[in-house]
């Protein structure tokens, strides 16, 4: 796991720096950068009305006496799609932007649904459950 991580923090900028630098040859910087604080303050507004919707709907589950299981983890994707927003660059806007998205979410949904199963059923992973 460790080195997986590794990798993303080392790859992961380097491959934002290699595109910005493309693309500011291309366009130039300042296109560049306004390319960049552009697509930000589209996934900010759109993660501000992604966000709300769910906080409504968790709250009408709450009301009616249901967990808002599925809601909860449109809430943790959404608050990882802001925080990926907020790193400059292009590869991390597209990939804020699609998890923002309501039918690209909810395949990341079900492949973090079929992740859980997997923990749950090995036996060196514990999960507790606290009252």
């Amino acid at each position: 796991m460790f080195g997986k991580l590794f990798l993303l923090f080392i790859l992961v900028p380097a491959a934002e720096i290699y595109l910005l630098v493309k693309v500011g040859s291309v366009i130039g910087p300042f296109a560049t950068i306004a390319l960049v604080i552009l697509t930000a303050l589209a996934g900010a507004h759109l993660a501000r009305l992604q966000g709300m919707s769910t906080m409504l709907r968790i709250r009408e589950n709450l009301d009616q006496g249901f967990m808002p299981a599925e809601e909860l983890l449109d809430g943790v994707l959404i608050f990882l799609a802001g925080m990926v927003l907020l790193t400059p660059g292009f590869l991390t806007d597209i990939a804020g932007l699609l998890i923002l998205l309501p039918a690209p979410r909810n395949m990341f949904k079900r492949w973090l649904r079929k992740k859980f199963d997997e923990w749950r059923q090995n036996p060196n992973v514990r999960i507790t459950f606290h009252r």
